[in-house]
């Protein structure tokens, strides 16, 4: 049976699947993103991840990335969590596996399969928010994902919520992703104990450990900034929120709805939903794409 390759590559983990035309995983691999060891390194543990499900089977790839992505080359322009700057994946992958390959942007691509297959689905105007390693976002406008006129919409984990605050990687100050991505989290409360912890163990202390709860309702109030920002402007009927750090349920949902709804004095906040698909929505959508590739012949 045809199947594709693909690959999400995120700032902690590349997930790497086989997935038929179904939508079914196969063989699905996980590995570390060995970011600490500069741009090249990554590059080839993506590689080598999607070699690692190379077979006769394999009909395409879809490889999603963060940061920025020029889809038509094929090239991973610039990711900050990653060092990549002008890495043409396409090109190298299509060397390595000998079948077409698709580069998308990761939440992106994740979105499209949150139309597709979760909280999003039947939902014609919403906005999407992965909460990982970084914060990135998708605008959803009848039923349409809004690309923007560089291919940049959605980049709400660099709206400023605070103009003079903690420096982010990017260049800015004060962005979303610096409060509430899973990273920040984790950097925000090292500093306050000297103890290092992922986003996800943090969220299964909060109300027992005043460290954790103080940063969590940080990050909140953060979220809740950027999203009434992106419910003014883009009138969602409903947001949703994805990623790791939306592994946390209810514990996050809960007070970013109220926090939503605490910024919006005139208006009924759009409904928060968290994501079903966990860490699947990136394989998923790189799936989807490589798919599509196939049937327009590309």
């Amino acid at each position: 049976m045809p199947e594709v390759i693909a690959v999400d590559v995120g700032g902690t983990s590349i997930r790497a699947a086989a997935i038929d035309i179904d939508g079914e995983l196969r063989r699905e691999r996980v590995r570390e993103t060995p970011a600490a060891d500069g741009p090249d390194a990554v590059v080839a543990a993506v590689r080598a991840a999607a070699r690692e499900l190379a077979g006769p089977d394999v009909v395409a790839a879809g490889v999603v990335v963060p940061g920025v992505v020029d889809t038509a080359a094929g090239i991973a322009r610039y990711a900050t969590n990653l060092g990549w700057r002008d890495v043409p994946l396409r090109d190298l992958l299509t060397a390595d596996l000998g079948v077409p390959v698709v580069v998308e942007h990761d939440v992106r691509a994740a979105g499209r399969a949150e139309l597709a297959f979760g909280s999003a689905r039947g939902a014609g105007d919403c906005l999407l928010v992965w909460l990982g390693t970084g914060i990135a976002g998708v605008v959803v406008a009848d039923g349409r994902i809004l690309d923007g006129a560089k291919r940049m919409a959605g980049e709400i984990g660099h709206v400023p919520v605070w103009p003079d605050g903690e420096p982010c990687a990017c260049g800015q100050r004060g962005c979303t992703e610096v409060y509430a991505s899973a990273a920040g989290i984790a950097r925000r409360y090292l500093a306050r104990t000297g103890v290092r912890l992922a986003a996800a163990e943090i969220a299964t202390r909060l109300h027992t450990d005043p460290a954790a709860t103080a940063v969590w309702a940080e990050a909140v109030d953060a979220l809740g900034l950027a999203l009434a920002s992106g419910t003014l402007l883009l009138d969602p009927a409903v947001i949703v929120l994805g990623g790791g750090l939306a592994g946390a349920g209810a514990a996050l949902r809960e007070p970013v709805a109220a926090a939503l709804a605490a910024r919006l004095a005139w208006r009924a906040a759009p409904e928060v939903r968290t994501s079903p698909l966990a860490g699947r929505a990136g394989l998923l959508g790189a799936g989807l794409i490589a798919w599509e590739a196939i049937r327009e012949g590309r």
